[in-house]
């Protein structure tokens, strides 16, 4: 029985019924191809809604051909949509879950083109936006009309394809925004000029849609309450604009930022530096004013967050995206009580929004099987069941332990130390990082479900592989940190980022970071140092700080960085240190940089694979697998996902 009574009760929307509060937002997976739905865009969707979710909202869906502002965007500008649309309609129903569409227009928000050359993008005026450096071209009330159009025809192909409703998508600093916003729309035509002229454009857009749609098909708006930009709509101004349109649409879908800034860009997907549920208080400011209901997002990875928000009376349902992407199960396992089941999400955006700003489809560093559900989706049991000896309990070890008993195999996991985890759990112990050590509770609690023998202090050798007498031994013995050499680092102080977090060495007062990993690491470092008091410098062999990681993690954390005064030297490539000096190479030119009165000089210089073992048991008769940094150091996604593939081929 749940304890998560307003949750799991059932919304009216319009003449729709939904039986949970529990909302799949709006978010591209770059599963569709030429921009049709396809078989893993259906598997995707109906993999959430049998796992329990009460309302998904499918990716945008381009209303007119300047709206293309990716590659990879679903479009509905032909009857050609409607096939693939059915067909996700169909299988999401088939569950008891509502489906809803986005009907969508970037207007300036063009990321990518479609063939190398840069687009002309369209907007209601020329004004230009910061992240993306784009100008577009003011729109003509033609072309006004065209796009609002579109929205309608849209819509209209959406409902003919069995869908329960369409979102206008206003969010994010996209194409209705701007026309709301006084500082991107300098018209003086009927589109601009005053307040009524700006909202003329939302008005004319769900005017449009009501007369090409049936009186059941609902039509939400999605809008940001706050795009939290210098140049961007205030939290009065999107009031204002929800006050007036109050009764035109089914709901209001809130979340905050805008696409158009660097910084505020971040609240598209806000990473785990934000708190869980950061936006209900905005949400609850807008159901205050408005009758019209209420949705919001934000971080809502636990069920209890979601009870909370909406037991609260700020908001009417809650959006639990990337929750669902890390577990499609979450909302039938928190309706049946199993709180402790549920892969929570740890906000890293590595490989849900990470994938798609790389353009490659959708998944999940603690779940791989998600955007893969046609290969992965449902490991078949063994055919037949074996020992198996795993050596290592770190995330590619444990997930390879949890997939392969799940399958029906004796799994026995050694781990040498005396916790699981590996370097998760350095990961967590940076600021703002701690919820990174979820993924080992996560992979933890799989293991144990699955039945997994689980050895602590317990090193794999030969002689433990002749007393187990596994039929296969899979190595996940992970990395160390590289000891590349440093030239005159015995006339200094000279550490790694292992024994910083572990506190094994004392750290002095002005520190210099050798940052060659271009990850969390070194930025990780700098802030704990920082923090602490230290003057840091961020030496980083690359173009930026935190290259290698996700453009909103990054960025959040530069922005951190500065404000503590953390000074970062990019294309510094470490050469070697004389005492107080450091000597650094300029990575192009090669001229020199130096770096006087340093304590300590941090390497931040990658990792090196633990091979021991396999070395050990290269002449050995016995089948064996390396997994994770053990075969390559690289990160926990990896790992993850070669600890699936090992385990689905045993």
């Amino acid at each position: 029985m749940t304890a998560l009574p307003t949750l799991f009760s059932p919304i009216r929307i319009r003449n729709l019924s939904i039986r949970n509060r529990i909302m799949s937002t709006g978010h591209d997976t770059i599963l569709p191809t030429a921009c049709l739905p396809n078989d893993a865009l259906v598997a995707y969707h109906q993999a959430r809604a049998a796992g329990g979710a009460g309302l998904i909202v499918m990716q945008v869906a381009g209303v007119h051909e300047t709206a293309r502002y990716t590659s990879h965007l679903l479009m509905a500008t032909t009857d050609e949509c409607i096939p693939g649309y059915a067909r996700v309609a169909q299988a999401v129903h088939a569950h008891g879950c509502a489906l809803f569409g986005q009907v969508f227009h970037p207007g300036r928000e063009i990321m990518e083109s479609q063939d190398g050359t840069l687009p002309v993008a369209y907007a209601p005026s020329a004004v230009p936006n910061e992240r993306f450096h784009v100008t577009p071209r003011a729109m003509s009330a033609r072309m006004i009309g065209e796009v609002v159009e579109g929205y309608a025809a849209a819509a209209h192909r959406l409902e003919r394809a069995g869908l329960d409703g369409v979102e206008l998508v206003a969010s994010h600093g996209y194409l209705p925004a701007q026309f709301l916003n006084p500082r991107v729309n300098l018209r003086e035509d009927d589109y601009g000029g005053d307040e009524p002229r700006r909202r003329r454009f939302i008005d004319a857009v769900i005017t449009a849609i009501r007369a090409a749609t049936g009186p059941d098909f609902v039509v939400g708006l999605r809008i940001s309450g706050d795009e939290k930009d210098t140049d961007g709509l205030t939290a009065d101004e999107v009031l204002a604009a929800l006050v007036a349109f109050d009764g035109r649409f089914d709901y209001y879908n809130i979340t905050a930022g805008t696409s158009a800034g660097i910084g505020s860009a971040i609240n598209i997907a806000p990473p785990m530096m934000f708190a869980n549920g950061h936006l209900a208080p905005l949400s609850a400011a807008i159901k205050a004013r408005v009758t019209t209901p209420v949705f919001v997002a934000g971080r809502i990875n636990q069920p209890q967050d979601g009870e909370r928000i909406l037991a609260s009376g700020a908001a009417d349902m809650v959006g639990m995206t990337r929750a669902m992407i890390c577990d499609p199960d979450m909302p039938a396992k928190a309706q049946a009580g199993r709180l402790d089941d549920i892969r929570a999400c740890i906000a890293c955006n590595q490989a849900c929004i990470g994938h798609f700003h790389m353009g490659y489809p959708i998944s999940c560093i603690q779940h791989p099987e998600t955007g893969r559900e046609l290969t992965y989706g449902t490991p078949a049991p063994a055919a037949k069941p074996r020992r198996i000896v795993i050596a290592g309990g770190g995330p590619a070890g444990m997930k390879a332990a949890a997939v392969a008993a799940a399958r029906g195999h004796e799994v026995i996991l050694c781990e040498a130390g005396r916790q699981l985890g590996g370097q998760a759990l350095l990961a967590q112990m940076l600021p703002g990082r701690a919820e990174f050590g979820g993924i080992v509770t996560n992979l933890s609690r799989e293991m144990m479900l699955a039945g997994v023998d689980v050895r602590l202090n317990q090193p794999v050798n030969r002689a433990l592989i002749d007393q187990l007498a596994p039929d296969a031994v899979v190595i996940a013995t992970g990395a160390q940190p590289r000891s590349a050499p440093v030239e005159g680092a015995d006339t200094g102080h000279v550490v790694n980022p292992w024994q910083v977090l572990r506190n094994e060495v004392n750290v002095g007062a002005s520190v210099l970071i050798a940052d060659w990993s271009l990850d969390w690491i070194g930025m990780g470092i700098a802030e704990k140092l920082a923090r602490a008091g230290c003057r840091v410098r961020l030496a980083v062999d690359g173009y930026m700080a935190g290259q290698r990681i996700h453009q909103y993690v990054r960025d959040q954390w530069v922005g951190t960085l500065f404000d503590l005064g953390v000074e970062v030297i990019p294309y510094a490539r470490l050469y070697g240190i004389d005492q107080q000096t450091v000597f650094c190479q300029h990575a192009t030119s090669g001229a020199p940089i130096l770096f006087e009165d340093v304590d300590t000089l941090i390497t931040n210089l990658g990792h090196q694979s633990d091979t021991a073992l396999e070395d050990a048991l290269a002449e050995f008769a016995l089948e064996t697998h390396v997994i994770g940094d053990a075969l390559t150091p690289r990160t926990a996604e990896e790992a993850v996902f070669e600890g699936l593939k090992v385990a689905v081929a045993l």
